[in-house]
């Protein structure tokens, strides 16, 4: 493909990405969906033709955003969509050539830390922009309790302990769902790449996935930051809510490794799908089963000989 046929692809996957992020101002369900799938374009433009791609497809979305709205509303789109977009498919386009000839592509499970990270960093930053807890109480408080009295509870106190309760968890339940929306995105991105044959690099193997080391550290600073109280305590539980994606990632992966030594794979993944997607108790005790893979390598005996994950410097 000529340079000048990958930059039009790009702008156009920019142009896009705005036009379904925009479709935010129509207001309805479905222009709702619509903005679920803004990075979509923008991870088909990395996928397909490099980070390049994406950062120019990230420009051009963030520049129409601009002239659609302001300096504020632009901003707030490149830090939640261009950006991410661009580092992530900068890490999962790197890749090393083994003496033997063959390709270690970078591996799910960093890409999986990488996305973490910018979710706690998001996170962090955010309750400090708002002055800690107390601030980010101040911002939600009204509105929760405006919402609580629409839904018709009469009474005050419970109502309060209620929007005291959502408003102590809302901003990790907000990070885990961004950080869901970029998964499934990229996800979607390098499948339908994949099915035309277009994709950069193959499309990781889930059960492959293991976290990085880091993760476990966190996990434990996150849980003692709940007993100190204040700001410490209000981000480590939002911390614990974020850190519930990456492990229920390694959990799903110990899922898959057990489902392949099944005659039929898929009749033992596609109700235990369905139960996650109807309940959604069953990703918390996956979650666990991620805790424990990281801890003590459960694959490693269930995969037999074989390895599991992998190693990658950079």
């Amino acid at each position: 493909m000529g340079r000048g046929a990958a930059v039009a692809i790009a702008v156009l996957c920019g142009l896009a990405a705005a036009g379904l992020y925009l479709t935010a101002v129509l207001g309805s369900t479905g222009a709702l969906i619509l903005v679920y799938l803004t990075q979509l374009p923008l991870f088909i433009a990395g996928l397909w033709l490099g980070a390049g791609a994406a950062a120019l497809a990230g420009l051009t979305a963030t520049a129409v955003m601009l002239g659609a709205s302001d300096a504020l509303g632009a901003g707030i789109f490149a830090a939640l969509n261009a950006v991410p977009v661009v580092l992530l498919v900068r890490q999962a386009l790197l890749a090393r050539r083994r003496p033997d000839g063959a390709v270690d592509w970078y591996p799910s499970g960093l890409l999986t830390g990488w996305l973490t990270a910018l979710a706690l960093a998001g996170l962090a930053a955010a309750v400090l922009l708002l002055g800690g807890r107390q601030g980010v109480e101040a911002q939600l408080n009204p509105m929760l309790g405006r919402l609580l009295a629409e839904l018709g509870d009469p009474n005050p106190a419970d109502r309060d302990a209620l929007a005291h309760l959502l408003v102590m968890v809302m901003p990790g339940v907000a990070a885990a769902s961004w950080m869901a929306m970029v998964a499934a995105n990229g996800i979607l991105a390098q499948g339908v790449l994949a099915r035309f044959g277009v994709a950069w690099r193959p499309s990781p193997d889930l059960a492959a996935l293991t976290l990085p080391a880091w993760m476990l550290p966190v996990l434990a600073a996150a849980s003692l930051a709940t007993a100190v109280g204040g700001t410490a305590r209000f981000f480590g539980v939002n911390a614990l809510i974020v850190l519930g994606v990456p492990f229920c990632l390694a959990g799903l992966a110990v899922v898959h490794t057990v489902a392949r030594r099944l005659p039929h794979p898929m009749a033992a993944l596609i109700p235990i799908y369905a139960m996650a997607a109807l309940f959604g108790w069953p990703l918390m005790v996956i979650a666990i089963v991620g805790l424990f893979e990281c801890g003590f390598r459960l694959r490693r005996r269930l995969a037999g000989n074989g390895s599991v994950g992998g190693n990658f410097d950079g």
